[in-house]
């Protein structure tokens, strides 16, 4: 008898498991699935977001931009940025055009991020 018990608490464990296992993957996997068939679809969507802002020229012009995670990555990513090369960079809260995970055009800063 005590070996029914236990194969059947195993069994409970493991389905337990495999349940666990599959929200998981649903909830860390829905946004990039979202942003790959936003990207595939052609579909833009604005939104606020933080980017890193690469201006070149005199007077500086918006160059390039490049969506980010965070604030912390973005600021990472603008001191390495800014070690390799001669332009001006910076961070910042900005209402944008978006298309999957990247930023297609900037509508407007909200705030510069230090």
């Amino acid at each position: 008898m005590s070996k029914i018990k236990i194969v059947f608490y195993l069994a409970l464990a493991f389905i337990f498991y495999k349940g666990f296992v599959a929200f998981q993957n649903f909830e860390i996997g829905v946004d990039d699935r979202v942003a790959d068939i936003e990207e595939k679809a052609d579909f833009e969507k604005q939104g606020e977001v933080i980017g890193l802002m690469m201006y070149l020229g005199d007077p500086p012009e918006l160059f390039e931009h490049l969506l980010t995670k965070n604030k912390s990555r973005c600021l990472e990513m603008k001191q390495i940025a800014e070690e390799s090369s001669s332009a001006y960079y910076e961070c910042a809260r900005v209402n944008a055009v978006l298309k999957g995970r990247k930023i297609v055009s900037i509508i407007n800063e909200i705030e510069v991020i230090e």
